[in-house]
């Protein structure tokens, strides 16, 4: 019997070739962008469950509060001294493990000389915490000694060729040499973290590096991610609740407020990171639940409106087969046979579209990741209990899709069939109207989905940061001996016109907090608000053009500037005054520095535009060491390869032994809104799809509607109807659906973006006629859809259609 149907159903799909074609296609592309949303979504769920201890594995994070208990900064990383205190104050926690980020350091191995991102201080038991393969050494004794490090197959072969790697030794910073005991493989790319190299964290012990003592009593400094082992199951409650009783008994001073009033602890389950911190500071990226959600919604939509298609379209072509339905019952078929053959058809048909869609995906997805820069794989769909569920879909999808026609088709009286009369009562129009209606709100509620993100992410590209970021690069800083020399020697070049120095660069997070008082007479008045702070030099402002709201820049001509401050204008108003005039002159102390608010500038955007703008105080250190760590320098005109390559040969001069690099400004800013511009580039394609795919829909029931009604339109134009009048009449009663769509999705659509935007503090607002272009797009659309069988209704002949009258 399964095979007779499955024969009757290629017949059919043979038989009714347009019909067939059409169905196919909107199966096909539906399931080609779940497919791909699958494979994104399949990534992000699998971040770090590699690691067979994942489960046990928790971060400790450290937030910091105003006098209020307001949080103002959350850092994912916590000070040296946390990491054996806690094991030894907490007997349940197993192990503890610390990685320590060697920022951008200068390696060199005989004549190769290069810059790494990707180097960390390890604890020696970091193998035994995390499933990193080593290829060689012997991973217990590896990172034991100081001076050691493990690093991987493409580092070993960047460094050493094809030369044996252990027992090599690298160069560190022209200062240390470090002896290569490991070659480990990578972290996979759905890896929170991805090391290049390994050194021992026994290292750190060298004062010359960090030293003994401080890792035993700098609570400052919160950059090492420290991480727990705990037992099975465990209740972590008990040991975060004892965290407030652990912070006094090691920070608390004799006469000082208890510490735990201004410092928390905080325990994160290390499989919730990827997608749920956002913290101010991690070891990489993280991903957001909340764009799962959103693309697992949108994967959802597309694939019922191709359902909905099939419906439509099958339901059309049902007077096609409607005297099939009447024989079949006449000579014996019961409605439940009919049923399975036209189920069995629409499993065929699902299933033959999916392995379409799987070749759509294996070719689109290079596509995909070259715009969107996902790192997607097909390889992620071949997981057993994924595979297993792709193909299911489409039995599952199949059964949806069909059973309404399925139902319909069988529910056909064979008397009324065999003698031409098929009438189709209103529920069934109203049912198929529903299934358009939601159609076209899902289409509509991405339309303005896809115009908001677009404006959005136009907006924080174009909006004004309060600074000119055009025509600015940064470099590495230079010892402080060296840089007026450096800076004279650049400064020769005409194109280039401005050069500064600071802590911190604009597109970075500003995370520096010293405290800070104002003075009402002698009397320092400690203020509860947060205030940030970076060091910059004389030339810091006017390289960057932001503007000064009241009072001056540092200056070479005040010896004493060494001790002043310049905020801005959100610094003023915590402080409590009025102007920016009336902060000029007032004493305040910020950390350890005593000194005079000698101007302010303009509020200006040190940060992304998902971030406020902070209290922002910049001092200018008197101390010669202070190298700062970045140069900005401005470039006039666009002549940026010849001022590169005075950069490069001035940098030679003064560094030779550190190669040279550089940024753009305006590239960093761009790259704080990657996120933004994936989903932008993805909602354009899915929504682009979504809306063909329901305009197969609506074609799906205008064929089927006009297929009602040709005897009428022949009437129609016996009596004189113009074919412009048919394709109205026609065409009104399937643009009032559009209508009605438009008014459920509206709405819709205002409250899931309103909600969108909160993530950015500098945001659009929603504009009415986004919602005016979504519904006349899509009336658009549908009319130019309905309009093809309009047309071709009314143009036909009308003696054809009103022959067996």
């Amino acid at each position: 019997m399964i095979k007779n149907y499955l024969r009757s159903a290629f017949r059919n799909i043979a038989r009714h070739k347009f019909i067939s074609f059409i169905n196919i296609s909107g199966l096909t592309i539906g399931l080609t962008c779940c497919l791909l949303i699958l494979t994104y979504i399949v990534k992000e769920l699998s971040y770090d469950k590699f690691n067979h201890n994942a489960p046990n594995i928790y971060r400790v994070s450290r937030s910091f509060n105003t006098a209020d208990g307001i949080v103002n900064l959350h850092l994912g990383a916590v000070a040296p001294p946390f990491g054996p205190l806690l094991k030894n104050e907490f007997p349940d926690i197993k192990m503890v493990t610390r990685l320590f980020p060697n920022g951008d350091v200068v390696l060199r191995y005989k004549e190769k000389l290069f810059t790494e991102m990707g180097s960390y201080f390890a604890d020696e038991n970091f193998l035994k915490f995390f499933d990193l393969k080593t290829l060689a050494g012997d991973p217990k004794t590896a990172l034991s000694e100081p001076y050691t490090v493990m690093m991987t197959e493409e580092m070993a072969h960047k460094y050493f060729g094809n030369e044996d790697p252990i027992n090599k030794e690298i160069r560190l910073d022209n200062q240390f040499n470090f002896k290569v005991t490991g070659i480990f493989r990578p972290f996979p790319a759905n890896s929170q973290m991805h090391p290049q190299m390994l050194m021992s964290f026994n290292t750190l012990n060298d004062d010359k590096v960090y030293g003994r003592n401080a890792l035993r009593t700098n609570w400052g400094n919160n950059s090492f991610f420290t991480y727990l082992l705990l037992p099975d199951n465990y209740n972590i409650d008990r040991i975060s609740s004892q965290f407030p009783a652990f912070i006094d008994k090691y920070m608390n001073s004799p006469g000082q407020p208890r510490q735990s009033k201004f410092t928390q602890l905080h325990i994160q389950r290390f499989l919730d990171i990827h997608l749920h911190s956002h913290l101010d500071d991690e070891v990489e990226q993280n991903g957001d639940i909340k764009r799962v959600y959103i693309f697992s919604a949108i994967a959802l939509f597309i694939l019922l409106i191709a359902c909905i298609n099939y419906m439509n379209l099958s339901t059309a072509r049902s007077t096609l087969r409607a005297k099939e339905i009447g024989i079949r019952k006449v000579i014996g078929a019961q409605q439940k046979e009919i049923i399975t053959q036209f189920l069995s058809e629409s499993v065929l048909v699902t299933y033959f579209s999916l392995i379409l869609a799987l070749i759509l995906t294996w070719v689109l997805l290079p596509l995909i990741n070259r715009f969107s820069e996902l790192g997607l794989s097909i390889n992620s769909l071949y997981q057993p209990v994924i595979l297993a569920s792709v193909l299911l879909l489409p039995l599952v999808i199949g059964l949806i899709s069909g059973i309404y026609p399925a139902i319909f088709m069988s529910s056909f009286k064979p008397i009324k069939v065999l003698k031409g009369i098929l009438k189709v009562g209103s529920g069934n129009i109203s049912f198929r109207k529903v299934l358009v209606v939601t159609q076209f709100s899902i289409s509509i509620i991405l339309i303005v989905a896809t115009t908001i993100v677009f404006q959005q992410l136009r907006y924080i590209q174009t909006k004004s940061l309060g600074f000119n970021k055009d025509h600015l690069l940064t470099i590495p800083g230079i010892p402080a001996n060296q840089f007026e020399a450096f800076k004279a020697d650049i400064l020769r070049d005409p194109v280039i016109k401005d050069v500064a120095r600071s802590s911190r660069i604009p597109s970075g997070r500003l995370l520096d907090d010293q405290g800070a008082s104002v003075f009402d007479g002698d009397k320092p008045l400690p203020v509860k608000a947060d205030i940030k702070c970076i060091n910059t030099d004389y030339g810091f402002i006017p390289t960057y053009g932001i503007k000064m709201a009241a009072g001056r820049n540092f200056s070479r001509d005040f010896a004493t500037d060494s001790n002043n401050f310049v905020i801005n204008v959100a610094t003023v108003k915590v402080l409590g005054w009025k102007t920016p005039e009336n902060a000029i002159g007032r004493d305040m102390s910020y950390g350890s520095t005593k000194g005079k608010i000698i101007g302010v500038v303009n509020d200006f955007h040190f940060e992304s535009l998902h971030q406020n703008i902070v209290p922002l105080l910049m001092e200018m250190p008197s101390f010669a060491n202070n190298n700062y760590g970045k140069i900005s320098i401005k470039i006039g005109g666009s002549n940026t390869d010849a001022a590169l390559a005075t950069l490069q040969q001035t940098w030679k001069k003064y560094q030779p032994e550190t190669p040279f690099r550089y940024t753009f400004l305006d590239e960093r800013f761009q790259r704080l809104y990657n996120s933004e511009q994936q989903q932008s580039y993805l909602f354009t394609i899915f929504s682009c799809l979504a809306i063909f795919i329901a305009c197969l829909g609506l074609f799906g029931l205008s064929a089927f509607t006009i297929s009602q009604r040709v005897k009428e339109i022949g009437v129609r134009k016996v009596l004189g109807a113009s074919i412009p009048q048919i394709v109205t009449e026609l065409s009104k009663d399937f643009l009032k659906l559009v209508i009605v769509a438009a008014v459920i999705a509206l709405p819709i659509a205002w409250y899931a973006m309103s909600k969108w935007l909160l993530d950015f503090a500098f945001r659009v607002s929603i504009q009415w006629w986004v919602f005016v272009m979504a519904g006349v797009i899509a009336l658009i659309i549908a009319f130019a859809t309905i309009s093809f069988q309009s047309i071709k209704a009314a143009m036909a002949n009308p003696v054809k259609s009103l022959r067996s009258e």
